[in-house]
């Protein structure tokens, strides 16, 4: 996957034709409330992101959204308005053959399709209809916890990725929520969701752990919920990632975000990235990564876990 190239000029006129349609026009699987087949999690071996001719120098960028309640709104937001944002920051700041996967949370609890797992896309219509495919299933189980913990199984099990296999360069996962993480998957959830023969349960540190070694691991928290400057929210994800647990103020700049995040690692300066932006977006993105340190968060090399 990822062999086709980005064009903005073609987003442009894509984002035109969503402007008279519905949420169940854009997202069809949302709307007859089924599973697209492609981002079933039943039986997964790896989703892969490889070099090409076209792409000599891929870096993997992992995007798992939380589908549930007021979380859904961001994976319309993305295709409709800021998906070109997403990737003219990228590669308009040196990241030149991003590979971005998006994938979709919920509750493996209480909902469903509690995991959807998009492939690591680069060109414009693929990663259109990538998003496109995902179920809003818009669940939850109301318990101020919702399963992110399932991004870091996927991330760190059933991906293979050139970026880190070929230069020792991890890639990048994010998660998006306004919520906790469960703190474990049971071993009949991973049998009956993901088709493992045999399982033990997993704990989420594991996974998180497991992960880390092949990715820059963020969490971006949405301040803008019922959750909003929750400390047992926030305080949670801080102790689990420490500078790298984000705290986004308005889910208008996520897709700026996740970009300048992106790049900010890879050494470009934030100053330089939000000169472009409009002043809240710069302001947003700012804030959020206010914590984030060029000059020393930039380990990249295998065997090397930073929180």
């Amino acid at each position: 996957m990822g062999y086709t190239d980005w064009s903005s000029d073609a987003y442009k006129h894509l984002r035109k034709s969503y402007s008279g349609k519905s949420r169940g026009d854009i997202f069809k699987n949302t709307k007859t409330r089924t599973l697209a087949d492609e981002l079933n999690p039943f039986g997964l071996k790896f989703r892969e992101s490889r070099d090409s001719v076209a792409h000599p120098n891929s870096l993997a960028i992992m995007v798992n959204l939380d589908v549930t309640g007021s979380m859904g709104k961001i994976p319309e937001q993305l295709i409709r308005h800021k998906l070109g944002a997403l990737m003219d920051t990228l590669i308009d700041h040196s990241i030149e053959d991003p590979q971005v996967m998006f994938s979709a949370i919920g509750d493996h609890i209480s909902d469903r399709c509690p995991l959807q797992i998009g492939q690591f896309e680069s060109g414009t219509d693929e990663l259109n209809e990538g998003l496109a495919k995902i179920f809003i299933e818009g669940g939850g189980g109301g318990q101020n916890k919702e399963s992110y913990l399932m991004s870091w199984l996927v991330a760190g099990r059933h991906t293979s990725i050139d970026c880190f296999e070929k230069r020792g360069e991890k890639g990048f996962l994010f998660t998006i929520g306004d919520e906790k993480s469960w703190h474990e998957l049971d071993a009949d959830w991973l049998k009956g969701v993901m088709g493992y023969e045999q399982a033990e349960a997993l704990k989420a540190e594991d996974l998180l752990a497991e992960a880390q070694r092949m990715y820059h691991v963020f969490h971006i928290h949405v301040n803008e919920t019922g959750y909003k400057d929750n400390p047992d929210v926030i305080g949670y994800w801080k102790g689990l990632l420490g500078e790298r647990a984000l705290i986004l103020d308005s889910h208008d700049a996520l897709a700026e975000l996740i970009a300048s995040t992106v790049a900010v690692i890879s050494g470009v300066d934030i100053r330089t990235l939000t000169s472009g932006f409009d002043k809240k977006t710069a302001n947003s993105v700012k804030n959020a990564l206010v914590n984030i340190n060029p000059v020393t968060d930039t380990s990249k090399k295998s065997g090397s876990i930073v929180l």
